[in-house]
C-alpha cells in the first residue's frame, strides 16, 4: 500500500508543510464549476484559505476581507479560493450575501481536508489554515495563524513576499 493510499485509509497522516507537494484535489465551486489542482499545475499558483463554516462571525469577517482585497489579489497570477465543508449552494449563498465575487470551494466529504490535514472536531469543521501553492504544485507556505479581519491583505502581502508572479 502506497503512502497516499495509507493516508486516505487514515493509517498514516502527515501534515502538509512548506516545500512539499500539495495533495491533488477536485472540488465543486460556488459558481457551479469544478476546480482541480491538475488544471492549475504548470499554469498558475493558487491559495486555499480553509474556513470552518459559512455564515459564522469569523468566516464572515474573513470573506469580507478577501472581498475587499480582490483588486490587490487580482494583481497576482494565482487563484485564491476559500474552502469549507459547506455544500456548494450554501457557499454560493454565503458569497452572494456579502457581494463577494470570490469562488468558494466545497469539500462536502472532507477527503481533501483530510489530505491537507485541516479536518477538525472529528471532521465537522476545517481548521482556519491557508495554503500557498506555486504553479509547480509545491506548497510554499502554510499560514496556521490566519487573522480573519485582515486575511485578504495578508494573502496579498504573502503572495508578494513569496514572489508569486504578477499579472
Amino acid at each position: 500500500m502506497g503512502l497516499k493510499a495509507l493516508a486516505l485509509a487514515g493509517l498514516f497522516l502527515a501534515a502538509v508543510e512548506a516545500n512539499a507537494p500539495a495533495p491533488d484535489w477536485t472540488l465543486q465551486g460556488s459558481d457551479g464549476k469544478t476546480y482541480t489542482s491538475a488544471a492549475l499545475l504548470g499554469k498558475r499558483g493558487y491559495v486555499l484559505a480553509w474556513f470552518p463554516k459559512a455564515f459564522t462571525g469569523g468566516c464572515t469577517a474573513e470573506l469580507e476581507s478577501l472581498r475587499d482585497a480582490q483588486a490587490a489579489l487580482a494583481g497576482f497570477d494565482a487563484d485564491v479560493f476559500m474552502v469549507s465543508f459547506d455544500d456548494p449552494a450554501k457557499n454560493a449563498d454565503f458569497a452572494k450575501s456579502l457581494k463577494a465575487n470570490l469562488v468558494l470551494l466545497s469539500d462536502t466529504k472532507g477527503d481533501v481536508a483530510s489530505a491537507f490535514d485541516v479536518s477538525n472536531l472529528g471532521g465537522m469543521y476545517a481548521k482556519r489554515w491557508t495554503f500557498y501553492v506555486d504553479r509547480d504544485g509545491i506548497v510554499r507556505f502554510v499560514d496556521k495563524n490566519v487573522r480573519t479581519a485582515s486575511a485578504g491583505a495578508d494573502i496579498a502581502a504573502k503572495l508578494a513576499e513569496l514572489g508569486f508572479p504578477k499579472r
